[in-house]
């Protein structure tokens, strides 16, 4: 594919992606449900302006006036209409994300932690926030080990107090407004109350989801109260209202921030933290959480991490995450095997494009195992170098794949040989359930930004009186050293920020925003976001269909996942006659669910979101083209 032509958008091939997916005619832009084309004014966003569940939910819609994706329709217009009344992407994120944690309330929310990667247009500089969730103060390595050294039950530990991290949510907003938006904490976060206060439509997905957690909800009868009705996940086409969620909306943005870092609101965070309230016959175990360790919380700016792929420069997050490291190195090594075959990735077999690609991404979950934590010292200018990966790539086979698992490499500056090292780690477990939005501005500004609670559900723990869950994120830090005896940078610790594979990435050309991408998925997120970035630049795929392709996330374990389009195909003997040993990727069996946004530039804009996968996503534009 030629770069011009994957960066290039005309309505034909608007109406094309919209078929692809089978969306029908009648849903085309014109009836998608932004704010009509009244120009927008300075007045702060007020919420929404139509009734829940009324507007139709499109993949993909092109326009001007800005731009918003996620995985809900009812948050993706809560950011519209901060947008279409002057808002910016700073205050449309911010504002999208809080809706989110309304109708993602498993995926995301007051409870939880995230990162925000930013272009602030004004400086023509990427930044990002780290609002990712710390461990007590108390936590020690041996904190998840039993008194014989072993893990704890993994399962245990996640429906229990010790698995909750200090929340980095409502810090992480408070900043992105102070830093870069132009609305009040007040006026983001007052949407979000009137869609908790007035309820959204149920879909499949969040019927499916309660229905899954059901059980063990059913150990916190305060979850049990808020999240089913009767005893039972609420009737797809009822509307879910949460009082409580509204409440706690309402008196954040009324009371500020320090309601929960320094206020009553922290006080009944810490409280059932500690000692959760259980059904009767349920033992848990208490977390360590003291009001100092949220009085101590800060969420923090940090420089990106920089790469560069096709000519645009490529903006990730750094420690704790993996995120943009890891995609870095997949991008990196998918340009080195280039190099090594003669063979462009625009030009070779579909089946020979997901070899390479799997090559590459086990490779970097080697090195990203390894060597990336939120400890000192992590290489990351070598990790995400050409020359590392041209290294990486020396045994790179077109014919083959590698034996699994990958050993680790060498970022020591020192690439002059195809030595490689011997020792082979397991993949360890991250859990799945996250959210991600994306937000463009008619003055430039970019917000890539995905937060969640960890696990779908969490902890399953609800702060009583609040109506929100609480993260289970500290079992993102391993229990154990991964290898004895080869240092573990991801073992909890005092103060510390688990790792996370969240990869809120931003695209720019010639300085300029370009792309903004993102996906949820625990560590298939770095995947699913490197495919999407690949399909759309090298694959001749419109940004709608990277994002719908089927996936495959190879990280370095015995098997790799693969969605049943590759995995039960021709595609699928191909791969396994190659060696790669494909896997079901599970429970429902699909691999992320991206969202994106591009910019033309001249206030032009197309949103894209996932069709099918979560019940498919919701992308608008403030003015459609019609």
């Amino acid at each position: 594919m030629s770069r011009h032509s994957a960066r290039t958008t005309t309505r034909s091939r608007w109406v094309l992606g919209a078929l692809v997916v089978g969306l029908p005619l009648s849903l085309l832009p014109a009836t998608a449900g932004a704010q009509p084309s009244a120009a927008p004014t300075s007045a702060p966003a007020r919420g929404w302006h139509h009734k829940p569940g009324t507007l139709p939910k499109v993949p993909v819609m092109t326009g001007s006036g800005g731009a918003v994706s996620s995985v809900d329709r009812d948050a993706s217009q809560v950011g519209i209409d901060v947008l279409a009344r002057g808002g910016n992407a700073a205050d449309a994120a911010v504002a999208t994300a809080a809706a989110l944690g309304v109708t993602e309330p498993y995926s995301a929310g007051i409870g939880g932690g995230g990162f925000l990667v930013y272009y602030d247009a004004r400086t023509k500089k990427v930044s990002t926030i780290d609002g990712r969730e710390t461990a007590p103060a108390t936590f020690t390595a041996n904190t998840f080990r039993n008194p014989d050294g072993s893990p704890m039950d993994f399962d245990t530990v996640v429906n229990s107090g010790l698995s909750i991290g200090v929340p980095g949510t409502p810090a992480l907003w408070a900043k992105a407004l102070r830093d870069y938006g132009t609305l009040s904490w007040n006026e983001a976060l007052k949407p979000a109350e009137r869609l908790a206060a007035k309820g959204f439509v149920v879909d499949q997905t969040f019927h499916d989801q309660t229905a899954a957690n059901a059980d063990r909800f059913k150990k916190f009868p305060e979850t049990a109260r808020v999240f089913l009705r009767g005893g039972q996940a609420p009737a797809v086409g009822s509307v879910f209202a949460n009082p409580d969620m509204a409440k706690a909306y309402r008196t954040l943005r009324t009371q500020g921030v320090d309601l929960l870092y320094r206020g009553r609101l922290g006080e009944a965070i810490a409280r059932e933290a500690n000692a959760p309230h259980t059904a009767a016959g349920v033992s848990v175990m208490g977390g360590q959480m003291t009001l100092r360790d949220l009085a101590a919380y800060r969420a923090l700016t940090k420089a990106p991490i920089h790469s560069q792929y096709e000519g645009l420069d490529v903006f990730g997050m750094p420690v704790p995450s993996s995120g943009g490291i890891a995609v870095a190195e997949i991008l990196n090594l998918m340009k080195a095997y280039e190099r090594r075959t003669g063979t462009p990735t625009s030009q070779v077999s579909d089946v020979q494009y997901l070899h390479r690609f799997s090559e590459a991404s086990a490779t970097a979950f080697a090195d990203r195992n390894r060597y990336v934590g939120d400890v000192p010292g992590v290489p990351v200018p070598e990790l995400v170098s050409p020359a590392f990966a041209a290294e990486r790539a020396c045994l790179f086979d077109p014919a083959k794949a590698q034996p699994r698992p990958i050993p680790f490499g060498s970022p020591d500056g020192s690439y002059t040989s195809c030595a490689q090292g011997a020792t082979a780690q397991k993949e360890p477990y991250e859990g799945i359930s996250t959210t991600h939005l994306t937000a463009m501005d008619r003055w430039g500004n970019v917000a890539s930004y995905t937060l969640t609670i960890e696990q779908t559900g969490g902890s399953g723990i609800t702060v009583p009186g609040w109506g929100f869950l609480l993260n289970n994120e500290l079992t993102d830090f391993n229990f154990a050293p991964l290898t004895p005896g080869v240092p573990d940078p991801n073992l909890p610790g005092p103060g510390k920020r688990p790792r996370s594979s969240m990869s809120p990435t931003i695209l720019l050309e010639d300085g300029k925003p370009f792309l903004a991408v993102g996906s949820p998925g625990g560590a298939t997120i770095i995947t699913s976001v490197s495919q999407t970035i690949l399909g759309y630049l090298d694959r001749d795929l419109s940004l709608v269909d990277a994002i719908a392709a089927p996936r495959l996330s190879s990280r370095n374990g015995t098997s790799e996942g693969a969605e049943p389009a590759i995995l039960d195909g021709p595609t699928g003997a191909a791969l396994t006659a190659m060696g790669h040993k494909l896997a079901s990727a599970g429970t429902p069996n699909e691999i992320g669910a991206a969202t994106a946004t591009r910019s033309f530039g001249h206030n032009r804009f197309m949103a894209a979101a996932e069709p099918v996968r979560r019940g498919g996503g919701s992308a608008m534009v403030v003015h459609p083209d019609r």
